[in-house]
């Protein structure tokens, strides 16, 4: 099966970042099996798991590889170096063999050099890490190569002129980051359109704040009194732009996979005034001060003083309308047991990895004030 091409009419991809869980933390598997057998029978073929994606690699192989014919579906996954880590070439290439053990797919269609960033970028470069993927492809262990990408325009345009050969781009769009200068969705979205590249999408729905956006931009979808989801005005919003391989939406439900299905199956592109109730949420999310954080999980795998940044985060944005006594309640619960905004040493490994370029540092001093 080969679906690399942007006039593909299925849009959908289906993201295993994010997949449903049982009450001790485990994958929940068989809720996973009942997604992917919607998902293929409305005709979706890309599926996007990941090394550092915790259980998501297994579970695939034990909902998808081990149930359906291997030329049914496509499977992407991807090597990653942190930025700031010790990683070795040999530790970072053993990373493809052990994707290959937990999926046990024999090869994969899109292999990617995960979450480049000013960070790390060269520490790819510096492992050999694109020559490794470049034989992997000539073995055929590969089938297509290439990146994603969580830098600068400025860097982006390096990278293409570097490793003109690299045959598709993984970008963060959503219409909240379109001109986000810490983003830059759509200056990213661009310059893969002139190089002619193909852009696979990551957090169309900004790992799910745009599924339940803010109060004025509910109000503005809901005006439009047309019963679709928040979630869809979003991810039409990135699978209507052009040059788009797929749109990977990281479901966590059936539920969630039955709304996408119903609207991505018969993808229709949004016309004129739907385009225009888009850049009416865009000024309204531009007008709200929330910290804008998807709740990754990058930042707290090596913070020194286990910080739940995002949970803390979760709570300063609840805060509005909220009464103080409650505001501190939650607080005392994401932060029991764990370090508090306070215990920040402003070391910085959570700014340099942080996917949305937040700053963390400043955002916890102002998060102080719940304790």
């Amino acid at each position: 099966m080969n679906n690399f091409s942007a006039d593909n009419k299925f849009k959908l991809g289906f993201g295993l970042m994010r997949l449903p869980k049982n009450e001790d933390g485990t994958i929940d598997v068989p809720q996973v099996s009942q997604m992917v057998d919607l998902f293929l029978e409305a005709g979706g073929t890309y599926f996007d798991t990941a090394f550092a994606y915790p259980g998501s690699e297994e579970a695939i192989r034990q909902a998808l590889v081990e149930r359906y014919p291997r030329e049914s579906y496509t499977l992407a996954s991807k090597l990653i170096v942190q930025p700031g880590s010790n990683t070795d070439a040999e530790t970072a290439r053993q990373e493809f063999n052990t994707t290959m053990e937990r999926t046990h797919a024999g090869y994969l269609d899109y292999y990617l050099v995960h979450a480049i960033q000013r960070g790390n970028y060269q520490k790819y470069e510096d492992l050999g890490i694109w020559d490794y993927v470049r034989e992997l492809k000539e073995q055929g262990l590969v089938r297509h190569y290439g990146f994603s990408f969580h830098g600068d325009p400025e860097l982006l345009e390096e990278l293409l002129n570097r490793h003109p050969d690299a045959e598709f781009v993984q970008l963060q769009i959503n219409y909240a980051d379109w001109e986000n200068p810490g983003v830059q969705s759509r200056r990213n979205l661009e310059i893969c359109r002139e190089h002619g590249k193909l852009v696979t999408v990551m957090e169309p729905v900004k790992g799910g704040i745009l599924a339940e956006p803010i109060d004025t931009v509910k109000a503005i979808f809901d005006a439009e009194n047309n019963g679709m989801s928040y979630s869809s005005w979003a991810i039409r919003f990135v699978a209507s732009q052009p040059g788009i391989l797929t749109v990977l939406s990281g479901m966590s439900s059936l539920e969630q996979m039955k709304d996408n299905l119903s609207y991505m199956r018969e993808f229709r592109p949004l016309d004129e005034h739907e385009t225009e109730v888009i850049r009416k949420a865009q000024k309204a999310i531009d007008e709200d001060q929330s910290i804008p954080c998807t709740a990754c999980h990058y930042c707290t795998k090596g913070c020194p003083m286990g910080i739940p940044i995002p949970e803390i985060f979760a709570v300063e944005n609840r805060k509005k309308g909220s009464p103080e006594f409650r505001t501190k309640r939650e607080y005392v619960i994401v932060t029991q047991g764990k370090g508090k905004a306070s215990d920040c040493i402003q070391c910085g490994q959570c700014e340099a990895v942080c996917p949305q370029h937040l700053p963390i540092i400043e955002l916890l001093e102002n998060c102080r004030s719940m304790e």
